[in-house]
């Protein structure tokens, strides 16, 4: 079996560190991926894909990347469930097992 994602976008918001109960360092980002045709409206939507961060991965992206940053994300594939107002959710995200700094948006602007 495999699971395994792999994909390319901007930072929708500067990467924030939060330590858990177990002293853990995590980062959630949302990486926003155009998609590579346009809807019946001749607009290109996007999706924002929800990614965790961990530990080192985790620190290295809020140190060195910024919201508009475009980044890859090399990992996979997680859901859960919970249940809210009696009614039961789903949720996937990606967990990041690699991730590639590919530009800055100072460095665009800049140029």
């Amino acid at each position: 079996m495999l699971n395994q994602v792999v994909i390319a976008g901007r930072l929708v918001a500067n990467p924030e560190i939060i330590t858990t109960e177990n002293n853990k360092k995590r980062t959630l980002i949302t990486v926003a991926v155009p998609r590579a045709y346009k809807n019946i409206d001749g607009n290109y939507e996007t999706d924002f894909i929800p990614c965790v961060l961990w530990d080192g991965i985790a620190e290295n992206t809020c140190e060195y990347c910024k919201k508009g940053d475009v980044i890859g994300v090399k990992g996979r594939i997680q859901t859960s469930n919970y249940e809210k107002d009696g009614k039961k959710k789903y949720s996937m995200d990606v967990i990041a097992e690699k991730i590639s700094f590919l530009s800055s948006k100072r460095q665009e602007e800049t140029e």
